[in-house]
């Protein structure tokens, strides 16, 4: 019965994660760095699509990354970009950002810097930080139009050998988290979280995902 009751709560962050954008075309598509490559490929193939004439791929190493890769995020999605055939003249390399604050800071700086102001962007990010992502955007880039996506992959298929099912548990936790905290401290604008959503978080909590937890933080 826990088992079951912990994936139900699993499922319930894992939804409310999503923002259920639709997407439209955009001036620029930018994906935020992570362990993740499937959001590289999910960034690539929405400009092989057409939706936008510009990739720009942002990440320096984050605390997931730090201790796999010596290399930025950045710099290995541009990489995956570029073999599935996104010209590199087609793409920005933002390789600075070590949180999602930072990703939209330094990520328009390099687009001014380019000459760039774009008015609508797709933003690309893991399923389960799409809401922070949008959260994060709408506090500090507010002027911008910024549509949302992740891979589309569901619940049960997103775990890998590199990241176990338990892992993403306590990712989710510590990301809905943060929304909350960062929301109450102004670094992202404050979201609805419903009763269900947070029942679901204390679930979880008092079930021991507690290793993606802020400890000063409640």
């Amino acid at each position: 019965m826990a088992s079951v009751s912990v994936d139900d709560w699993a499922r319930t962050l894992w939804e409310y994660h999503h923002v259920g954008h639709a997407l439209k075309k955009a001036d620029s598509i930018i994906v935020l760095g992570s362990h993740d490559t499937r959001v590289a490929e999910r960034g690539a193939g929405l400009f092989l699509g057409g939706w936008a004439p510009l990739l720009l791929l942002s990440g320096h190493l984050g605390s997931l990354t730090s201790g796999m890769w010596s290399r930025s995020e950045a710099e290995i999605f541009a990489d995956v970009a570029a073999g599935m055939g996104v010209p590199r003249e087609r793409m920005l390399v933002e390789a600075r950002s070590t949180n999602t604050g930072e990703n939209v800071d330094f990520s328009r700086q390099l687009l001014a810097d380019e000459g760039l102001l774009p008015r609508r962007a797709i933003a690309v990010q893991k399923p389960y930080m799409e809401r922070r992502t949008l959260a994060t955007f709408q506090q500090r880039w507010p002027e911008l139009d910024v549509t949302v996506t992740s891979p589309q992959i569901a619940f049960d298929d997103y775990p890998t050998q590199a990241i176990s099912k338990d892992d993403l548990i306590h990712i989710m936790v510590g990301d809905l988290q943060r929304l909350i905290v960062y929301g109450q401290k102004g670094w992202s604008a404050p979201q609805d979280v419903p009763p269900e959503v947070l029942e679901a978080y204390r679930g979880l909590l008092a079930a021991g995902y507690t290793r993606r937890f802020i400890p000063d933080s409640t």
